[in-house]
């Protein structure tokens, strides 16, 4: 395209696109396949940010367009509450087999993660009878009232969108690199998880609480990994007082930390798991994947949507399962975990702005920091390095509640050779912003 049409964009933008509605770079995409992106200037990207974690078995995954494809010819819409459809059944086997734990399972179909974790709260309060929340720090939980009302980060997710949902209550969680009560793992043995007990009688009691939503690993918040023995601490106290353990898996889930869900790590069952993003290849589809006994409680009705597991949604759904146990992902993806450890950890002994790296499977991340006795967060040069990195063909991420985290999400198809060349803008960046 020519200067001039790209520039017309640009204004049609500005003018119908509502500012709030923003994104982090500047380029129109023409095309993706892979871990390629083109834009409408034929420039290439490498991707790390995976459409937020979205395209782990890659863009313009053949097996998925082909199902999409065929389902849009069969039809596009019924309504699974009006006119089902077997599809939607079989995703939910598969969903309900592939969560970790022996208890049955059943599943129900939204739309979007944030509309998974709100009836994953609703079935959880309805089973309990009881109407607290309590969340984490640095959470995510998505930019609805109830979702906004669970994250914990301010600007931009919350700033001026109050007042928020009522009966949500909020802990830290476990992030050893700035612990909230100035303790060092192990000596601290837990102390953050054992916390939970003191938090229900000081701040709100077992018999008013539902449950506690949480993240296996933090996404937005950081990319923040809990300590073995962390959430099998959690999950007991949930036992002890009679509170359900819901699992938000929307970033981790689908592949992203080397197993299909993350609890998996910790051997863990949740009682309700939350499901989206990578689970449809980019489709909008959503879930909630619980103990039969507790999806069951709810009454005819009491959750779903018009558009909850619409078949197309489904159908790329379905791809990506096959995908994942036809080609191997699983194991791709412990390839990428293992480049990515050992040149991470090169750059934290080559620069001393790299003040942790942390994550599990490909799903790693570095935290960058001015002084890494202070661990002051250095937020403007991760912002020049995310630039520097566009302007030469990656585009990368941050996060983190001071934004000073740059997270790898890229998708598991990724070959090595882009993983590495990837790396090696960032490496440049590096050195360039911390001559």
């Amino acid at each position: 395209m020519t200067s001039n049409q790209i520039s017309k964009i640009k204004n049609l933008r500005s003018r119908f696109i509502a500012d709030g509605f923003s994104s982090g770079t500047s380029c129109y995409v023409k095309k993706a396949k892979g871990a390629i992106i083109t834009d409408i200037e034929n420039r290439k990207y490498i991707d790390f940010s995976g459409g937020i974690a979205v395209m782990n078995v890659g863009h313009s995954q053949p097996k998925v367009i082909s199902a999409i494809k065929e389902q849009a010819e069969k039809f596009t819409h019924t309504c699974f509450m009006v006119a089902p459809y077997i599809s939607a059944i079989k995703l939910a086997e598969k969903l309900s087999l592939s969560v970790p734990g022996k208890s049955p399972k059943k599943v129900v179909f939204v739309n979007s993660g944030v509309e998974a974790v709100e009836n994953a709260i609703k079935i959880a309060r309805y089973y309990s009878k009881k109407p607290a929340i309590i969340a984490f720090e640095n959470a995510f939980h998505g930019r609805t009232l109830l979702g906004m009302t669970l994250t914990s980060k301010v600007k931009p997710y919350k700033y001026g969108f109050g007042p928020y949902a009522p009966e949500v209550y909020r802990i830290p969680f476990a992030y050893c690199y700035r612990c909230s009560f100035n303790l060092k793992y192990p000596q601290c043995d837990l102390y953050c998880a054992d916390y939970l007990n003191e938090f229900l009688i000081t701040n709100v009691a077992p018999e008013s609480t539902a449950a506690i939503i949480v993240e296996p690993i933090q996404g937005e918040g950081g990319f923040i990994v809990p300590p073995d023995g962390y959430f099998q601490k959690l999950k007991k106290i949930c036992k002890q007082n009679k509170l359900l353990f819901i699992a938000d898996e929307i970033q981790t889930g689908m592949g992203r930390t080397g197993e299909m869900f993350a609890m998996k790590h910790w051997n863990i069952e949740a009682d309700l798991t939350i499901v989206a993003k990578s689970l449809a290849a980019g489709m909008p589809l959503s879930a909630v994947i619980g103990i039969k006994g507790i999806m069951d409680s709810v009454h005819k009705s009491g959750v779903g949507g018009t558009y909850g597991g619409n078949p197309v949604a489904v159908a790329a759904a379905l791809a990506v399962f096959d995908i994942f146990e036809t080609q191997n992902l699983l194991e791709k993806s412990k390839l990428l975990e293992k480049i990515l450890i050992k040149s991470l950890n090169s750059f934290k002994t080559k620069y001393e702005i790299v003040g942790d790296i942390r994550g599990i499977g490909p799903m790693q991340a570095m935290e960058l920091v001015s002084d890494r006795v202070k661990k002051s967060p250095a937020t403007k040069i991760t912002k020049e390095l995310i630039e520097y990195c566009y302007k030469n063909g990656l585009i990368i991420l941050s996060c983190g509640a001071y934004s000073n985290v740059i997270r790898f999400l890229m998708p598991l198809v990724t070959t090595v050779n882009q993983l590495k060349r990837g790396l090696s803008i960032i490496e440049e960046g590096l050195d360039k912003f911390t001559e």
